[in-house]
C-alpha cells in the first residue's frame, strides 16, 4: 500500500538518516538475488546433465522432492513442501473436515499375514453406523482385494466425495460369521476437537481439547457455557496434554473465553517491522472469574502453548503438568505450481508478558551440527505476568504446579507394540455384553487374569535389554582376562536375577496395563469420549488440580491475585 504524502513529509528526517543503510540493504539484496540465480542455474544444468548421462533411469519427481526436502530440513522442521498428492490430508488437518467413512486405520502383520485394520471408528461416523468395529481387517473395497495394500492405499480408496457409495468387506475376529460386507455412503467427516467434557472430582468442569482446527474455539466455548449451567461446577480444567496445536486464531479465541474483550494475547514478529501483527480477543468472554487450570505436558505445542502461556501471563489460569514442547514459531501457507503447498515459517510469536517460548534456535548450530537452544538457565531473561509473577523465556511453558508424566515401562511398551491390549479388547467385547459405562467400568481381578491367560508366553517378545547388556559384559570380561570361576559364578547369579518372569512382570505393572486395557475396551463401545471419561478417573494431573482448587486461598496465592496489576511487563537477566 502506498503511503500518503502527508505521512512521508512527517517521516522525511527518518528517511534521510536511514538512506545509507537502505542503499547497503539494496546492494545486499542484489547480491543475494544474483547468488540465487547462479545456484538455480547450476542446479538446473546439473540435473539435466544427470538425467541425460546417468547410467540408469532417474525418477525425476522423487529426485526433485528429495532435493527440496533436504533444503527445507536444513532450515527448521516446520517449513515443509506438501506435494499435490498430500494436500487433501493437510487441508483435513487444518479444517477438521474431509470426505470419507470416519475411522482410524492401522497397518500390522499378524501370523505372518500383513493387513490393514479398523483401529477406531469415530463416534456417529458412517463407519460406526454401518457396523464396522475396531479389529476388523479390511480385505476388499468395492470388490477389489486389499491383500497387498498399505494403509495409505486403503485410506485413499475409503476417502472420497460425500454421498458416494462404497462397499467394504472385512474379516472379524472372534465371530462365527467372520467375513462381513458393509455397504454405505461416504459423508463429510468433521473431526471433533473436544471429544469429551463433563464434571469430575465433584466440582471440576473438565474439557478435553485434542487439536486446534476451525471448530476448536466454538466447541470449547460451547463446553464452558454448558458446564457453567451445572450447579456442581465451581472450577474449570482445560486439558491440552499431547495437543500439538494447529490454527493460531483458535488459540486467541479460546483465551477470549476467559479474559475481557480486547485483551492482547499475541504478537508476531517476522523479518521486518512491517510483518509485525498483534492479536487481541474480539468476542465477549464466557467467564472472567471462575477458577481455571490448564493441563500441559511435553506434547503440548504451538497453539496449545499460546493458550497456556497467555493465560499464565495474564494470571488467568494456573498451569499444571510438565514443561511444554517449546515451539514459538508461526507458519503460513503459500501456493505452488501444480497444486503444491509450501508451509513456511514466517514469524516468531510473543505472548502477553513479551517472552518468546521457542526452545531451539534453528538459525544457529553447534560444532557437531545440532541446533542450539535459544537460551540456557544462565541466559534466560525473566519477564513478569500481569500481577508481577516471574516467568522465563525459552524452553516452553514452565507449569506453576509440576506433575511429571508416568514413565512408560518396557513391558507396557511391548504390550502396546505387539497389540496384545488391542486384540484382548477385541475379544473381550465380542464375548461380553454387560460392560458398564465409562464412569463405572474398571479392570477387575477377573478381567486382568483373563488378560494374563490371553498372552501366550511363547509368543510374547521382550526387549531383553538387561540380558543383552549382561551378555556383552560377559564377552568384555572374558576378552580382558577377568573371567574366572568366581566371576563366572557372579555372572550366573546376576543372570538368574534378571531372568524375565512374565507372570510376575504383568502383576508388577498392573496399574499401567489396566489403564491400557480400559482405554481399548471403552473405545470399542463408547469411542474416544469413553476413553477420556474412563481415563480421567485415575489422572494424577487432575488430582493435583483438585488439591489446588480445594485448598483455601491456594488459587489466589499461586496467581498472586491480591497484587495490583503491573502497568507494563518487564524483563531482566536472570541472576547466575
Amino acid at each position: 500500500m502506498k503511503k500518503t504524502l502527508k505521512y512521508l513529509a512527517g517521516a522525511g528526517l527518518v528517511l534521510a538518516l536511514a538512506a545509507p543503510a537502505a542503499i547497503a540493504d539494496t546492494d545486499k539484496a542484489v547480491n543475494d538475488d544474483a547468488a540465487v540465480a547462479r545456484s538455480l542455474d547450476i542446479f538446473n544444468t546439473l540435473y539435466k546433465e544427470l538425467n541425460t548421462f546417468y547410467v540408469d533411469t532417474i525418477d525425476a519427481q522423487k529426485s526433485i522432492e528429495n532435493a527440496i526436502n533436504a533444503m527445507l530440513d536444513d532450515i527448521d522442521p516446520y517449513t515443509e513442501y506438501i506435494p499435490a498428492k498430500e494436500t487433501d490430508e493437510f487441508i483435513t488437518i487444518s479444517t477438521g473436515e474431509y470426505g470419507g467413512i470416519g475411522s482410524y486405520l492401522m497397518e500390522r502383520t499378524t501370523g505372518g499375514q500383513k493387513g490393514v485394520y479398523i483401529s477406531g471408528p469415530y463416534e456417529g461416523s458412517p463407519a460406526a453406523r454401518a457396523g464396522l468395529r475396531s479389529g476388523d481387517r479390511i480385505i476388499m473395497i468395492d470388490g477389489d482385494s486389499t491383500a497387498d495394500w498399505a494403509s495409505d492405499q486403503v485410506s485413499k480408496r475409503l476417502k472420497g466425495q460425500a454421498n458416494t457409495h462404497l462397499t467394504v468387506t472385512v474379516v472379524r475376529p472372534y465371530d462365527e460369521d467372520s467375513v462381513k460386507t458393509f455397504s454405505f455412503n461416504r459423508e463429510t467427516i468433521s473431526v471433533n476437537p473436544v471429544p469429551y467434557y463433563g464434571v469430575t472430582r465433584g466440582n471440576i468442569g473438565y474439557i478435553d481439547l485434542t487439536t486446534f482446527n476451525e471448530k476448536s474455539a466454538q466447541q470449547v466455548r460451547d463446553a464452558v457455557i454448558e458446564l457453567k449451567k451445572d450447579p456442581r461446577v465451581k472450577n474449570i480444567v482445560l486439558d491440552l496434554r499431547s495437543n500439538g496445536g494447529g490454527i493460531v486464531e483458535g488459540a486467541i479465541q479460546i483465551v477470549g473465553c476467559f479474559v475481557p474483550k480486547g485483551t492482547q494475547v499475541l504478537q508476531m514478529r517476522g523479518r521486518d517491522k512491517s510483518s509485525e501483527r498483534t492479536y487481541k480477543t474480539t468476542v465477549d468472554p464466557v467467564d472472567t472469574e471462575i477458577p481455571l487450570a490448564v493441563l500441559i505436558d511435553g506434547g503440548s505445542a504451538s497453539a496449545s502453548e499460546i493458550t497456556a502461556g497467555a493465560l499464565q501471563d495474564l494470571d488467568r489460569a494456573v498451569i499444571i503438568g510438565s514443561r511444554s514442547f517449546g515451539k514459538g514459531l508461526v507458519q503460513s501457507t503459500r501456493s505452488l505450481p501444480y497444486d503444491g503447498i509450501l508451509k513456511v515459517t514466517i514469524a516468531k510469536y510473543y505472548i502477553p508478558s513479551g517472552r518468546l517460548i521457542q526452545e531451539v534456535d534453528y538459525g544457529n548450530r553447534n560444532a557437531d551440527g545440532t541446533f542450539k537452544k535459544t537460551t540456557t538457565d544462565s541466559t534466560a531473561r525473566v519477564f513478569h505476568t500481569a500481577h508481577g509473577r516471574e516467568v522465563r523465556e525459552g524452553g516452553g511453558i514452565d507449569p506453576d504446579l509440576k506433575v511429571e508424566p508416568r514413565e512408560l515401562k518396557r513391558i507396557v511398551y511391548n504390550i502396546m507394540r505387539d497389540h496384545w491390549d488391542f486384540d484382548f479388547a477385541t475379544r473381550y467385547v465380542a464375548q461380553h455384553t454387560d460392560i458398564p459405562a465409562p464412569a463405572d467400568f474398571q479392570i477387575t481381578d477377573t478381567i486382568f487374569n483373563e488378560f494374563k491367560a490371553f498372552i501366550n508366553p511363547d509368543k510374547f517378545e521382550y526387549d531383553k535389554v538387561c540380558e543383552q547388556q549382561l551378555a556383552t559384559l560377559r564377552k568384555t570380561a572374558t576378552a580382558e582376562g577377568y573371567m574366572n570361576d568366581s566371576t563366572k559364578a557372579q555372572f550366573d547369579r546376576l543372570e538368574a536375577l534378571l531372568k524375565h518372569d512374565l507372570d510376575h512382570d504383568l502383576d508388577l505393572h498392573r496399574r499401567d496395563i489396566a489403564y491400557l486395557l480400559g482405554q481399548e475396551i471403552m473405545d470399542r463401545l463408547y469411542y474416544q469420549r469413553g476413553q477420556v471419561e474412563h481415563s480421567i478417573k485415575v489422572d494424577e494431573f487432575l488430582d493435583k488440580a483438585k488439591e489446588m482448587f480445594d485448598k483455601p486461598g491456594e488459587y489466589t496465592r499461586l496467581l498472586n491475585l491480591k497484587a495490583k496489576p503491573a502497568k507494563k511487563s518487564t524483563s531482566k537477566k536472570k541472576k547466575k
